[in-house]
């Protein structure tokens, strides 16, 4: 294969049959509980990097239902977000991610930086709770319930909520085991449709886990919580800071 060749086919590895193809990636009924809980302050500024600032001690517990997505296929995923700011400007951290398929984690780190591992999150309805569980191995770390569908919210306000800048560190280390690659990264959610809003009541258990380390920032007050149907386009990022750069 000539130089010239290697250089137009390569986009993901391996260069002969990448583990996921070129975006756009489009997800269709893409449905996330999210249940947002205050938890210590010494805890949480541990773990968000600089320039972002955390203004208050929040955090964003989602368990992620994606059905039909462009790409990686059906899948679940679970994890934390943290609301931050930049500049000034209201945005979300995410700290750590959970998902059961191979493609949308190796595409979710090379490309964005999202911190994702492999673990088995699901998304069901139990009757009249709708449910979300995270197991790492044979061990459950997190366990989410809110009444399903309590009361439906307003599907402009959801959708604006969806317009704010996502963060995200990205880390590619070097042959010699240095990073190589260390930005924080926005991207954006695109073409959203909301299909349908609810919240209720719910409750949040997390699980000590020496490699999935959920708990350390631990539930203290839950704050409400989120049941959200929708189609979006997962928007591609721009570096907005270079840890590397002199």
């Amino acid at each position: 294969m000539k130089i010239d060749h290697v250089r137009k086919m390569a986009f993901a590895m391996p260069l002969t049959s990448p583990a996921y193809p070129r975006g756009p990636y489009r997800f269709i009924n893409r449905e996330f509980l999210t249940i947002a809980y205050r938890t210590d302050p010494e805890a949480i500024v541990k773990v968000v990097p600089e320039p972002l600032v955390v203004e208050e001690p929040l955090v964003k517990y989602e368990f992620i239902r994606m059905p039909d997505s462009t790409g990686f296929g059906d899948y679940t995923e679970s994890g934390q977000v943290i609301p931050v700011t930049l500049g000034g400007v209201k945005g979300n951290y995410s700290h750590g991610m959970y998902l059961n398929d191979g493609a949308p984690i190796m595409g979710g780190r090379e490309l964005w930086g999202f911190p994702k591992k492999f673990a088995q999150p699901r998304l069901s309805v139990d009757t009249d709770c709708l449910i979300g569980t995270l197991d790492y191995g044979s061990v459950r770390i997190a366990t989410g319930v809110m009444g399903f569908k309590h009361r439906a919210l307003d599907l402009e306000s959801v959708k604006k909520s969806f317009a704010a800048p996502n963060y995200l560190l990205k880390i590619i280390p070097c042959v010699d085991g240095s990073p190589r690659i260390l930005e924080l990264i926005d991207y954006r959610l695109e073409d959203v449709v909301i299909k349908g809003a609810w919240s209720g009541p719910a409750s949040l258990d997390l699980s000590p886990h020496a490699l999935a380390p959920v708990a350390d920032l631990p539930v203290r007050e839950i704050v409400s919580a989120t049941h959200i149907v929708a189609d979006l386009t997962l928007g591609l990022g721009k570096i907005v800071y270079d840890y590397l750069a002199k």
